[in-house]
């Protein structure tokens, strides 16, 4: 039988493994709380690139 320690008197790695044994497993699932991107604020990433885009087909006509 193990003698019993106060927890403030283990040492750091010790109460680390503790402390790693008593947290449960989250089984893959996201605990970050997430809300949806409001509508009115500008985000520069939603901005279509098209204008940008040259595909390299145009043709031009030399006179």
């Amino acid at each position: 039988m193990e003698k019993f320690i106060p927890y403030e008197k283990l040492s750091k790695k010790k109460q680390k493994e503790l402390d790693s044994m008593k947290r449960g497993s989250w089984n893959g699932f996201n605990p970050v709380t997430r809300k949806p991107n409001n509508p009115k604020a500008y985000n520069r990433k939603d901005k279509s690139r098209s204008r940008y885009y040259d595909d390299g087909s145009a043709i031009f006509l030399l006179v």
